[in-house]
Parts: C-alpha cells; sequence; structure tokens
C-alpha cells in the first residue's frame, strides 16, 4: 500500500500543529512555509482534517488552527483515513465489511491474505498517537540542536 501526498502531508501538517498549537492558534502559512507545502494544498488537507473532527480554525486577529483533542487522543489511523478514506489494500467487500459482489467470492483464498493485510495496517496506524511522534520529534531535535521552529526537509516526503 502506498499513501498519496494527502497522508504523507496532512501526517506532517497535524505533527507541526501538535508541535507548534499549544500556546496559541497557528497560521497555516506558518506550517506551509515550516513543512514545504503549497498552502493551496494545504487547505485542502486542512478542510478534511476539520470535517474530521481533528483539527478546530480560530478566527481572528491571532487567528489559525489547533488541534480540536488532544494528541495523545488522535491516532495516525484516525489522520490518514480523514484524508485518504479507507486504508484497505484492495476493494473487496467482504475486507471491508459489507456484502460481496464478487462472483467467485465463495472460493476465494486471496480474501484472507487481503483481510490479514488490512487488518495489520489498520492496527499498526491505530496504535500510534500523535503524540509519540510529538515525543520522537522533540526528542531528536534536540539530540541534533535543531530549534523547534525550524525548517527540516524530508527525503521520504518527496
Amino acid at each position: 500500500m502506498k499513501l498519496s501526498t494527502k497522508g504523507r502531508y496532512g501526517l506532517r501538517a497535524m505533527l507541526d500543529l501538535a508541535l507548534n498549537s499549544a500556546e496559541e492558534a497557528v497560521a497555516l502559512s506558518s506550517v506551509a512555509e515550516r513543512q514545504n507545502i503549497s498552502i493551496s494544498y494545504l487547505e485542502q488537507l486542512i478542510a478534511k482534517l476539520k470535517k474530521a473532527g481533528l483539527v478546530n480554525s480560530i478566527r481572528g486577529a491571532q487567528g489559525g488552527y489547533v488541534l480540536a483533542k488532544p494528541a495523545k487522543d488522535i491516532s495516525v489511523g484516525d489522520i490518514l483515513r480523514a484524508l485518504e478514506g479507507d486504508l484497505n489494500p484492495v476493494d473487496c467487500a467482504e475486507i471491508m465489511g459489507g456484502e460481496s459482489t464478487c462472483s467467485g467470492s465463495d472460493l476465494c483464498v486471496t480474501k484472507y491474505v487481503w483481510k490479514r493485510i488490512s487488518d495489520s495496517i489498520n492496527n499498526a496506524v491505530d496504535e500510534i498517537m500523535l503524540s509519540e511522534l510529538v515525543e520522537e520529534s522533540l526528542q531528536l531535535r534536540s539530540e541534533h540542536g535543531i530549534l523547534k521552529d525550524t525548517k527540516i526537509e524530508t527525503m521520504c516526503d518527496k
């Protein structure tokens, strides 16, 4: 399974908000600059995250965005599903919990493979909380002497 830029950039944006919105709302322009994401694309991602109840907007001169709930209550799975939809590796109705429309489902053995892969992916992303990523980020930045607001190029997202 390969995530699109929506999932990858959205996760980075949520981590940025978690790191920077503890004391005040964060302007999207500052997230865009730190994360090297175009502001228009970031606006699209934030709209989906807001609709999913993961971020809140604050109006006014000191406005911007904040997490809608504590980082310890937001899983990576919550974020990825808000941006990507379901995380199933194949479109198999039985994996997604629906009625099978597949004419060969009674004899299909591969559905068990897809189900196990789907369960593994979903369990993994649901067990990783945003707060864990915050802690890891702060630790890595400390080890490398990097200030909180410093822009970091991430080659894995290119």
